[in-house]
């Protein structure tokens, strides 16, 4: 039987550099892709796309791999930043790098593996994948402080089929590990964090590059103005900090945003008291089933309003295909819109969907 070749998407991180290197012991003929998915010479970039490509090079010569590069900053920019500035415009709080997976990892990147000769492809994401008689499900990874299903609910059946996730069965320090042992120039790099167009600067003078900001009264929930905002879409619910409101007198507790009202651009704040906060069901469109829409029209599961949360009880009640209402078994805090929610059983992520409304007054 002929070898097969899989194409390795590599960051210039330590996981998908450890995960080329799995999949070369496994056997495959590997082939290491480097995207670039953002021009570093645009207004507000920081992306750090050089230095990883440095790392990509050093890992690759170490493995004896052939590697690439492919720019996708045209489609990722169509595809994901205009998606992003919308939904800040909207008064949402998108997810991105949901999109990026959907859009670019296993869109254009795959494609484009394909013509390199892949009959895989591979990343270093922490999760799982099973392939059976044609029906491709998203697994929990075993690291569930790592998991990264979150980030690939929006993957759709034709994305995942072919696809490897190396990383499945090993925890994080397993990964540095196996890098250090190996003499990988990734061992001990940092890992990423944020939004990659952003990277290491301030969210606020970003976004105020690309959006103009407007003003507006901060409000308590009684109508009492205790501030001025700079601009709704640099907030979001919850959030503590950045308000610029000093304490009450003889009252404990910080201010945090409990809602926007984007028509008559006024931020709503609240004070110690985070009942305001929590919401018993959500709203959700665009909802991706994996591996495909139930038959039930309700059914009970569990769900993450947001990536750094345990899974929640839920019961979830289906509207068509690609709608639903979410009741939650205990009421939950900042659910907030433009994020997605994504639906778990046991073993598997189920999918997930875009929350575009919940029950907070």
């Amino acid at each position: 039987m002929s070898q097969k070749t899989v194409v390795v998407g590599m960051s210039g991180g330590v996981d998908s550099s450890v995960a080329a290197l799995l999949l070369k012991e496994q056997g495959y003929n590997v082939v290491g892709l480097f995207m670039k998915n953002w021009e570093e010479d645009d207004v507000g970039g920081a992306c750090t796309a050089e230095e990883d490509f440095e790392d990509v090079k050093r890992v690759c010569g170490l493995l004896e791999i052939p590697y690439y590069s492919v720019n996708f900053a045209k489609e990722y920019m169509e595809r994901v930043f205009s998606y992003f500035l919308a939904e800040y415009c909207a008064g949402r709080t998108p997810n991105p790098d949901v999109l990026c997976n959907r859009e670019i990892k296993f869109g254009p990147f795959k494609e484009y593996a394909k013509e390199l000769g892949a009959d895989f492809i591979a990343t270093g994401h922490y999760c799982g994948i099973s392939h059976e008689q044609g029906v491709h499900r998203l697994l929990k990874a075993k690291d569930q402080g790592k998991d990264q299903t979150y980030f690939l609910n929006q993957l759709t059946q034709p994305q995942l089929d072919g696809v490897l996730f190396p990383l499945s069965s090993l925890l994080k320090e397993e990964v540095r590990e196996i890098a250090v042992r190996e003499g990988l120039s990734t061992a001990k790099k940092k890992d990423s964090t944020g939004i990659c167009f952003i990277g290491e600067r301030n969210f606020r003078k970003f976004l105020q590059e690309y959006l103009p900001a407007q003003p507006g009264k901060i409000l308590t929930l009684e109508g009492e103005e205790v501030g001025q905002h700079i601009g709704l879409m640099y907030y979001t619910l919850g959030q503590r900090r950045g308000l610029d409101l000093g304490g009450r007198k003889g009252e404990e507790g910080r201010w945090f945003v409990v809602k926007k009202d984007l028509a008559r651009n006024i931020l709503y704040v609240s004070h110690g008291d985070e009942t305001p906060l929590f919401s018993t069901r959500c709203t959700v469109e665009g909802m991706n089933y994996i591996p495909s829409v139930p038959k039930e029209e309700e059914f009970d599961c569990f769900a993450k309003f947001r990536y750094r949360q345990s899974e929640q009880a839920v019961h979830v009640v289906r509207k068509g295909d690609t709608g639903a209402e979410i009741f939650f078994g205990e009421p939950q805090r900042a659910v907030t819109e433009g994020q997605y929610a994504v639906l778990y059983d046991e073993t598997q992520c189920l999918g997930g969907g875009v929350i575009t409304g919940t029950d907070l007054k």
